[in-house]
């Protein structure tokens, strides 16, 4: 890769007024759900025509934790063939010390930005990473099956396992039987923390670690919050959803076999595409809550552009960040893929509201997301996840309770703060 990069630099020079510019190789990592990974080329394509750089994209797998393995080994080693990463909101404090300080080169664009995202991607007084996109998750319904049965949208998760049920039997026993209630993200990965993270937290039970860095986890709320999702397996959900990621959550529900469906905004686009079985069937809401008194609890991610401090093209890899993060590229953003924009202003286009009536809805829900415990865990956040998604599986897996599990995860927390985080 970097010899055509040192080839692309010694035969692509572009004589201009001035002097003579010299076109980049760059190359950019990037992880495909959906069909990011075909408009992320519609864009690298217009870059190109606006300046003459040219990206290769490196793939990574959909899953956060895979992705964030494989960036801690390129970055420790130095890698200088990856340009510009794709960063997840949480690993600002974790990766800071490896990616080059944006805060003069986003100077005159950072005011456009909601100040909180800025913030989530600051550590140290350095700008990490610029925000290109930001995401809550919702809780997709099929309104014509709730108008069918005469159900309303559940407010708390009772309320949604009870519909889920009394829905799932009906329409099975009406000819489908891969009919499911409720599919969300199971899996033993990041996924399931940000799931888990809602449920607990929805019912009263905290945010795993308080940002003043107490571990909180261990309390009756959160062990309740558990053995309900847990009554949820080979019930309302299959117990297949154990294995289940983003897509594989997405793939029955865009089949038309879930009446709920946990997931984040760009599922909202594909399952109004031609091809999908629930096109203009569904809609979606606030995830819901444990009781009257509780709030709504939506966890908050969102994509974001860093560049390598070992990049040997930092200056065409910082026109990369600044273009995929500008206010057009948001905008066919929001309107192709319903990812939210992190620019405020694109909120109140009429464009972006016709095209994904979701994203006005989205902008309060996003802003009262509730954090991970990136930012009072710091570095040692990808272990505290781990422990925690971990004993979040082994509780829906019936391994071991609810209250065991957490009894022991507050230990291991405990042992891994140490002194402090």
């Amino acid at each position: 890769m970097k010899i055509n990069k040192l080839l692309v630099s010694l035969l692509a020079g572009v004589t201009l007024l001035g002097g003579v510019v010299q076109a980049a190789e760059l190359s950019m990592v990037f992880g495909d759900t959906g069909n990011a990974l075909a408009f992320l080329q519609e864009q690298l394509t217009r870059f190109k025509e606006k300046t003459g750089h040219n990206v290769t994209v490196v793939p990574m797998p959909s899953s956060t934790t895979d992705q964030f393995g494989q960036y801690r080994l390129w970055l420790a080693a130095g890698n200088t063939d990856i340009d510009v990463y794709t960063t997840d909101v949480i690993w600002a404090p974790q990766l800071a010390d490896q990616f080059v300080d944006l805060t003069e080169a986003a100077k005159d664009v950072v005011a456009d930005f909601f100040p909180s995202i800025i913030e989530s991607q600051t550590a140290s007084g350095k700008l990490v990473a610029i925000p290109s996109f930001t995401d809550a998750p919702a809780l997709y319904y099929r309104k014509d099956l709730l108008e069918k049965y005469g159900k309303a949208v559940p407010k708390t998760w009772d309320e949604l396992a009870a519909t889920a049920k009394e829905i799932q039997d009906a329409e099975r026993a009406a000819g489908n039987p891969d009919m499911q209630g409720f599919v969300f993200q199971g899996n033993a990965y990041e996924g399931l923390t940000c799931d888990a993270l809602e449920w607990v937290k929805s019912s009263g039970g905290g945010q795993i670690v308080e940002p003043d860095g107490t571990i909180s986890i261990n309390n009756e709320n959160a062990v309740a919050a558990l053995e309900r999702a847990k009554s949820w397996i080979g019930t309302i959900a299959p117990e297949g959803v154990l294995a289940y990621q983003e897509e594989e959550s997405r793939g029955v529900w865009q089949l038309g076999n879930a009446v709920f469906m946990r997931n984040w905004p760009y599922a909202y686009s594909l399952g109004n595409s031609d091809d999908s079985a629930v096109k203009g069937k569904f809609d979606v809401t606030t995830l819901p809550i444990g009781k009257e008194g509780d709030t709504s609890a939506a966890t908050l991610g969102g994509w974001n552009l860093a560049v390598s401090k070992y990049s040997d093209e930092q200056a065409a890899a910082i026109e990369l960040v600044l273009f995929l993060s500008s206010a057009e590229e948001q905008k066919q953003r929001a309107i192709k893929q319903t990812n939210l924009p992190t620019r405020i202003a694109i909120y109140d286009d009429p464009e972006v509201a016709a095209a994904a009536p979701i994203i006005p809805l989205w902008k309060d829900v996003f802003l009262n997301a509730v954090p991970r415990p990136s930012a009072p865990t710091k570095v040692k956040y990808n272990e505290v996840s781990s422990l925690f998604w971990s004993a979040v599986h082994d509780t829906l897996s019936g391994n071991g309770t609810a209250a065991e599990n957490l009894e022991l995860l507050e230990g291991k927390l405990t042992e891994l703060k140490g002194a402090g985080w």
